[in-house]
């Protein structure tokens, strides 16, 4: 078997997971290359961590995958419903559903459900790296390890859950000068909500999330409300799934945007039930990408495939400041990072991504993501094909070079 190596330094080698958690199976493996450390101080010696079963074994992992809905709710500041037209081209509130053109600032998620099951995130297509039709995420993952048995997959089996509701209530200074606002829309020619929504990262986060770590959780996020019905499980990878909603981050010299998802894990304690262990419920926010990027072909499931990619190649985020950190690195788009973050390397490159037309007769848009023997600085790569990025292995051709602690001179 070809493990993911590390040139000069020897090969890289495969660990048991992280214990003492509960949550999704995992593997560790360790690598050696110079580089340094977050604070700065010379390291040969890293770790990563990779979602499912190491390629050693030769079965296939199945993990579930629930999708759930996120309807966007935006009101006025006093909680009270919203609802918009367009005049002359302007949007503009107006009073009750009951006047003409008058429509409600609701975002439903409905429409975009079946588009991304029929993807090639959830639905099997033909790669180089596998025999048989597969997963986006799992044909990277065999990209990463060419000499891993015909037979070994990580999979996700997909199902819709119920669907819930994110209520924003906008910021009173919102319009105001040094105002805030929690979100901004953009309607549809007809004055329906939306082609595309804004939110405070911020207001996002707050609704998104349980406020406490207690298990089970408040019902009142759409997190703690799947978690408390069991929806989501620990043994999950989860998918929050939002219509076209982008976050900002609102900065003293304006919104600096947009994040199109993130991939994270909702901590909650741990109890009797699971032997009192700290519970990690691995999920991603991701949305549909309409064309409003300068980027041409950041469309419809670019954001969601390069979720579910760092998923796989970090599932805990980094969370222990050991595993998934790397050396630092910068990429060809001016990211300078120290995480096993395989998308932002690739974001904003030419070729970023790697269109698929499914049985469904549509053409989508999964990014091109960067392979683990990248962060490693190894060369020659032992990835396929001698590749540092896949499916498109001539989107990332050359490795970073070596940087000092936040990329400085």
């Amino acid at each position: 078997m070809n493990l993911a190596a590390t040139g000069k330094k020897g090969a890289a080698q495969t660990l048991p997971g992280i214990a003492g958690i509960d949550s999704v199976p995992n593997f560790s493996g360790t690598y050696s290359t110079p580089g340094f450390d977050p604070n700065g101080n010379p390291q040969s010696t890293w770790f990563f961590n990779t979602l499912g079963n190491p390629p050693a074994t030769t079965g296939t992992t199945t993990l579930g995958a629930p999708i759930v809905p996120v309807s966007v709710d935006m009101r006025n500041a006093d909680g009270s419903r919203r609802f918009v037209r367009v005049v002359d081209g302007k949007a503009i509130t107006c009073g009750t559903s009951g006047e003409s053109g008058c429509h409600p600032l609701f975002f439903d998620p409905t429409p975009f459900i079946d588009p991304i099951l029929e993807s090639p995130v959830f639905s099997n297509f033909n790669y180089t790296s596998s025999a048989v039709p597969t997963q986006f995420a799992d044909a990277v993952a065999r990209a990463e390890y060419p000499g891993a048995k015909a037979k070994w997959h990580t999979l996700l089996a997909p199902s819709v859950k119920t669907t819930q509701t994110m209520v924003i209530n906008q910021d009173p200074t919102c319009g105001s000068k040094g105002g805030t606002c929690n979100y901004q829309y953009s309607l549809n020619a007809d004055g329906s909500c939306c082609f595309f929504v804004l939110i405070n990262v911020n207001t996002f986060n707050a609704e998104l999330f349980p406020s406490t770590s207690t298990f089970p959780p408040d019902s009142s996020t759409p997190v703690g409300a799947a978690e408390a019905a069991g929806d989501i499980t620990t043994k999950d990878v989860s998918t929050f799934f939002f219509p076209p909603a982008y976050l900002f981050i609102p900065t003293p010299l304006g919104n600096a945007c947009c994040i199109g998802g993130f991939h994270a894990f909702d901590f909650e304690g741990g109890d009797a039930k699971n032997g009192n262990l700290p519970r990690f419920f691995v999920l991603n926010y991701s949305t549909w990408d309409q064309p409003i990027f300068l980027d041409p072909t950041v469309l419809d499931v670019t954001g969601l495939s390069h979720e579910i990619s760092e998923t796989y190649n970090d599932p805990f985020v980094a969370f222990d400041g050991v595993h998934d950190i790397t050396p630092w690195w910068q990429a060809p788009n001016g990211n300078c990072q120290d995480d096993l973050e395989v998308g932002d390397v690739i974001e904003g490159l030419p070729r970023q991504a790697f269109p698929i037309t499914m049985p469904n007769g549509f053409t989508y848009h999964p990014q091109n993501e960067a392979l683990l023997q990248w962060f490693e600085f190894q060369s020659p790569s032992s990835a396929l094909f001698g590749a540092y990025s896949y499916p498109d292995v001539t989107t990332l051709t050359a490795l970073s070079a070596p940087q000092k602690a936040n990329c400085a001179p």
